[in-house]
């Protein structure tokens, strides 16, 4: 199940139910991470309180917004195409208006807006509350932006309308922001410091969704072990607060357990977390509860110290290994997944090979591998040389790819006649006689569809599989 760049920035177009007092269309389009699509279900219920029904038509909109994400250079660059292709289709329908939002809303606001002139509003992540205004300024004939950045926003009294959703998982947002300035990341640019969401507003998005008929939801944030509620507030203001707030506090570990008790039904995943951060008390938590999922997104980006240093990566590969071995002490059975990036500026064969230790002691069951894209504004950009050749960047991607296929089916070929609870999802991409859905690590199981429906738990035994996909029947 490894997976590229190419897979993780295509754009998905979105559509809610209508509401027939709405006369304005909106198209929405997101790339990236799964918090620009989190993000869009909040620009989604706001809008429509502005008098705009989503739609999945391009050419029956009178607004379009890209969700966009800035962490790789291929990403900026298939929004771009996207934007000029938007912009053509003004000159046939002058009434349309075009506007850009999420990161590389932040970081391009004045090419896009007064330079290129192919958008009419700039919306940053923290500013889509402001949107009435902006539209506003926009059915005015006059430019809008907004991407100041907040201490304080997280969306937390806004009611997310889910969009083009099976009805089955859903997201949930409970930090915003990062405060680990890793060399070669935007993030901390576009999105802010760290802060919660109140638990209480979680644990009733949560209630919510369960009560609807969902039966999955991710708990989702740029670092999710960071969570820390004390009653408002940036996680580094934490120092500060008074002793009934430390007192009365909710970490992440805290927070898995309040929603598991909550609903436990509901199955809980949680994505992604840092390696610096992650403490024993959630893997714990996590072996305490069956609802939470045994799956844990932990990026390493390299193997060697000496560019784990360059990237201000706050552990080392040893630091790593140890925290891996408590998990699989901990919780045998966790899947483990992992980004890792290549051709890292200063990146020698040496520390190429240490990569491809990393990988070969924990053997991970899957991942998204990239390589080395340098973004302007970071600290890689502004004080590293990017002088790995893009061949040899090719070839270690290439290499570490090929390697982690291999654990791939490892870890797949583990689970054979295993019989195994699965959710489905929807109906197979290579088959419609075959249901798709996850166990409780993550992995895509495939089965004959029967009598079972969407949303059903269904016990499955394995009888084959690839390096991706399990195949099975339900018993």
């Amino acid at each position: 199940m490894e997976k590229t760049i190419d897979e993780n920035i295509q754009g998905t177009s979105l559509s809610v139910e209508k509401n027939s007092a709405n006369k304005r269309k909106l198209y929405i389009e997101s790339y990236g991470c799964a918090m620009n699509f989190s993000d869009s279900e909040i620009v989604a219920s706001i809008m429509a309180t502005e008098g705009f029904n989503t739609t999945q038509n391009l050419e029956e909109a009178d607004l379009v917004l890209v969700n966009t994400c800035s962490i790789r250079e291929k990403a900026e660059l298939t929004v771009r195409k996207r934007l000029q292709k938007f912009n053509a289709i003004k000159k046939d329908r002058p009434h349309l208006k075009v506007g850009v939002l999420g990161c590389m809303a932040e970081r391009l606001k004045s090419q896009l807006l007064e330079e290129e002139k192919i958008v009419d509003m700039v919306v940053g992540p923290d500013a889509y509350k402001d949107l009435p205004n902006l539209i506003k300024e926009v059915d005015a004939g006059r430019d809008a932006v907004n991407v100041v950045l907040s201490k304080e926003e997280t969306y937390g009294d806004i009611a997310p309308v889910r969009l083009q959703t099976n009805g089955v998982s859903a997201l949930v947002s409970i930090t915003r922001g990062c405060d680990n300035m890793c060399t070669f990341c935007v993030v901390p640019f576009t999105r802010g410091r760290e802060r919660s969401r109140n638990s209480q507003s979680i644990l009733e998005e949560v209630n919510d969704l369960w009560g609807k008929g969902y039966k999955e939801i991710t708990l989702l944030g740029q670092n999710v072990d960071s969570y820390l509620w004390y009653g408002g507030g940036l996680k580094k203001d934490f120092i500060k607060a008074s002793e009934m707030q430390k007192a009365t506090a909710v970490d992440f570990s805290n927070l898995l357990a309040l929603v598991a008790e909550a609903q436990p039904e509901m199955r809980i995943r949680f994505s992604t977390s840092n390696p610096q951060d992650m403490t024993l008390d959630v893997i714990r938590t996590m072996a305490k509860y069956d609802n939470i999922c045994n799956h844990i997104h932990l990026p390493v980006q390299s193997g060697s110290n000496r560019i784990l240093k360059e990237m201000n990566r706050l552990h080392t590969i040893e630091e790593y290994f140890k925290l891996i071995d408590n998990i699989r002490e901990i919780l045998p059975n966790c899947a483990i997944s992992q980004d890792m990036i290549s051709g890292f500026p200063t990146e020698t064969e040496e520390d190429h090979q240490a990569t491809l230790t990393a990988l070969k002691y924990v053997k991970y069951d899957f991942g998204y591998m990239y390589s080395y894209s340098e973004r302007p504004g970071t600290m890689a950009a502004r004080k590293l040389e990017d002088d790995v050749p893009a061949k040899i960047k090719q070839r270690r991607l290439s290499e570490i790819i090929a390697l982690q296929r291999e654990h791939c089916k490892i870890r797949t070929t583990a689970h054979l006649g295993n019989i195994e609870k699965v959710l489905i999802e929807g109906t197979s991409k290579k088959s419609d006689a075959h249901w798709m859905g996850r166990n409780a690590q993550s992995t895509v199981v495939v089965f004959p569809k029967g009598d079972y429906k969407l949303g059903d738990f269904v016990n499955v035994k394995i009888n084959e599989c690839t390096s991706a996909t399990l195949i099975g029947e339900a018993i």
